[in-house]
């Protein structure tokens, strides 16, 4: 039986020659290779064996051509935010995509006329700007309130700076690099205001299995603000499957859906990769108790790495994340600047993080890091940088 299954977190993976992005792309991204990697948001656990089980079993046809969807990886995906998130969509609402970046970039082409605005909430994962200039649309900063570490949404300064020109607004829940599972009340006031002004809420929710605390879905407050929002999301960082390209967009508003239907075909990221079907169905069908283990070991590496902070009188501060495997360390406590802290990182701790200006201005002084791996190689990680910032 699934539910019997042993999963062990401790298991080291060899990764490297694998054309791993986060071990076989040190070279390329950061200009060193002996670097120990931990920023790419993917995991270094395996893959639990009912996805691979059900990709082997669909290889063994030896077939690999063109597929389409099927009323199962629907039901899949319905019955998952229902019993999950207790969010009730129907197959009407869903479209399948190829991966949450390139639709997010479709909906600033969908939902947007080149020159308007689209606010995005800073510091937040850094493909979201990127989409909106290449897009020839403005990017208006709404920086998150930072109350030693744990932040909160500035609502007052969000409306005070909406203009005629200001279409969409980008919503990070599960909140990354931040950590912040949004609270129903903290959605429904920001929701509440993009009703006010007319402005369509792409609201990206491919963290919301990873949460430790009770996740709300934006679009199952309400009906008005479902009718407002289109939330993209997708099994990738839940399983670890996000180089098989499967993802799905989410919308109650038939209009908005055919809005981003249009661009998504003109731009041909409906295509999915015929073993991102078989993975996301085997994963939504399989995977409750594997979430479960997963969130508690987790859990486990985040109270490990406080500790160790704390025994150790590191001056690195961070505060433990609601969701998702990834801790934002805030390095302003030394008198150092930014690129002096990122230097030392990568030249005498040995470590690969992401840099947090990359996240936004208010990402100066922190890095992202993602503890999504054994202990032990955590342990290891953390020593590195107590090493070089003790």
């Amino acid at each position: 039986m699934i539910n019997n299954i042993e999963y062990n977190f401790d298991e080291v993976v060899n990764r490297k020659n694998t054309n791993c992005a986060k071990y076989d792309g040190l070279k390329r991204y950061f200009g060193y290779e002996d670097l120990n990697p931990l920023w790419v948001a993917d995991m270094d656990f395996k893959t639990p064996s009912f996805i691979n089980d059900a990709i082997i079993d669909a290889a063994k046809n030896s077939l690999y051509g063109y597929s389409i969807d099927s009323d199962e990886i629907y039901q899949s995906i319905i019955n998952w935010q229902n019993t999950q998130h207790n969010w009730q969509i129907n197959k009407e609402d869903i479209y399948m995509i190829n991966g949450v970046v390139p639709a997010y970039s479709a909906c600033i082409e969908a939902f947007s006329e080149e020159g308007d605005e689209v606010i995005v909430q800073t510091p937040i994962y850094p493909p979201l700007f990127k989409c909106v200039t290449a897009n020839n649309r403005k990017v208006v900063i709404n920086e998150l309130k930072n109350d030693n570490g744990y932040y909160t949404m500035d609502l007052e300064d969000l409306e005070s700076k909406i203009t005629p020109k200001t279409k969409i607004l980008a919503l990070c829940s599960p909140h990354n690099p931040v950590g912040r599972v949004w609270s129903k009340d903290e959605l429904e006031k920001l929701a509440n205001i993009c009703i006010k002004h007319n402005i369509t809420i792409v609201s990206d929710e491919i963290h919301s299995d990873i949460t430790f605390k009770k996740f709300t879905p934006l679009a199952s407050i309400s009906n008005e603000i479902a009718n407002q929002t289109i939330t993209l999301n997708s099994a990738g960082k839940t399983f670890n499957i996000a180089g098989l390209n499967c993802a799905y967009a989410i919308s109650k508003n038939k209009d908005i859906l055919n809005k981003f239907k249009k661009i998504a075909q003109k731009r041909e990221i409906q295509s999915v990769n015929f073993f991102g079907y078989i993975a996301t169905k085997a994963a939504y069908e399989n995977g409750a108790v594997f979430v479960e283990k997963l969130k508690e070991y987790l859990l486990s590496n985040i109270k490990f790495t406080k500790e160790f902070f704390e025994k150790n009188g590191l001056k690195i501060d961070f505060f433990p994340p609601e969701a998702t495997y990834l801790i934002w360390l805030d390095f302003s406590k030394f008198n150092l600047s930014h690129d002096e802290i990122k230097n030392i990182l990568l030249t005498k701790s040995k470590i690969a993080l992401n840099d947090g200006v990359s996240f936004g201005y208010n990402g100066n002084k922190y890095f992202r890091l993602n503890l999504a791996l054994s202990q032990k190689a955590l342990e290891i990680a953390l020593n590195q940088i107590f090493e070089e910032f003790r």
